[in-house]
């Protein structure tokens, strides 16, 4: 069964860094697509940015590209979202998802809150 357990969230002052974590157990497959999305009350869940596994191929939303930085530890397959320059509209609860290469199968996290506040 997979698992994907989401950390790193809290409040943050505008202009100010964040650093998501999420961690995955119970994958088995050698080839899948590691993602954070984001919901922000009254919003539908948008999509932010992707790692491929393996390859560490990067994309990102438009919304938070140069900003935000997806990146993998492969020591224990760990996802990492560094979000600087944190505004108000980034306030939401971040999922963290897995979607395998060729199923349609995919997992969410429980969500982590990020608040950004003065």
């Amino acid at each position: 069964q997979v698992h994907l357990v989401e950390s790193g969230g809290g409040l943050v002052q505008p202009g100010g860094s964040l650093r998501l974590s999420c961690a995955p157990s119970g994958i088995t497959s050698s080839r899948y697509y590691m993602s954070w999305y984001r919901q922000a009350p009254g919003n539908e869940r948008e999509w932010v940015a992707t790692i491929t596994v393996p390859g560490g191929i990067t994309n990102y939303a438009d919304s938070v590209k140069g900003r935000y930085t997806i990146s993998r530890d492969s020591s224990d397959n760990t996802i990492n979202l560094q979000m600087s320059g944190l505004e108000p509209e980034d306030t939401a609860v971040y999922y963290c998802n897995v979607r395998f290469s060729g199923s349609p199968l995919n997992y969410w996290g429980q969500g982590t809150q990020v608040t950004v506040s003065s």
